[in-house]
């Protein structure tokens, strides 16, 4: 093994920021088995889970309100381990939502991202870290401010709270349950 030195023990442990976000059928219940999902990995320790937000739906994909919210983890799982784990979370409650495939495209039973791996920056064809658009996302930044306005994007050098005052034309983002929906009847005639 000359060459290559082996390193045995612990792993050390890395601060992520895992975002979830659901926008189809049960959507408190797919983002709150999510996060029990992840506390169950080894390697994974949720530290603190902010608030859930309503949170509209952004681009022409999208009809439906999304559920999101944001983890604080200590992981000593490396960044693509970490990717499997999201995906498997993904997959699993897919599955177990028995969704018509037709449906897939504009409903999400549940979407974890990698929103910052410690101070990593890391850019490959599966995984980008910080994600790329989290800038722009008042639903990921909003949880975020939370519980890390103080965390620093290691790309653009700036804070959660400042990210978030920078934030354009936010998408509408509302505390779970105190969103209220427009009817028919609360419309002003014109």
């Amino acid at each position: 093994m000359a060459g290559q030195r082996q390193i045995r023990g612990n792993r050390r442990k890395v601060r992520a920021y895992i975002g979830l976000g659901s926008n189809y059928g049960d959507r408190l219940g797919y983002v709150q088995q999510a996060m029990q999902f992840l506390k169950d990995v080894q390697g994974v320790t949720v530290l603190e889970c902010s608030s859930l937000y309503e949170a509209e739906p952004t681009g022409d994909l999208y009809t439906e309100w999304f559920v999101n919210a944001v983890a604080s983890i200590d992981t000593s799982l490396q960044p693509e381990e970490l990717l499997e784990v999201c995906h498997d979370i993904e997959k699993r409650l897919t599955h177990l939502a028995d969704v018509e495939p037709k449906k897939r495209g504009t409903s999400r039973i549940i979407d974890l991202d990698i929103l910052f791996y410690g101070e990593e920056m890391l850019e490959s064809d599966r995984l980008h870290i910080p994600h790329p658009r989290l800038h722009q996302r008042a639903f990921a930044l909003v949880p975020l401010l939370e519980i890390a306005p103080n965390a620093i994007h290691p790309v653009l050098e700036k804070t959660v709270a400042q990210l978030h005052e920078e934030l354009d034309e936010p998408e509408q983002i509302f505390l779970f349950g105190t969103r209220v929906e427009e009817t028919e009847s609360s419309v002003e005639p014109e």
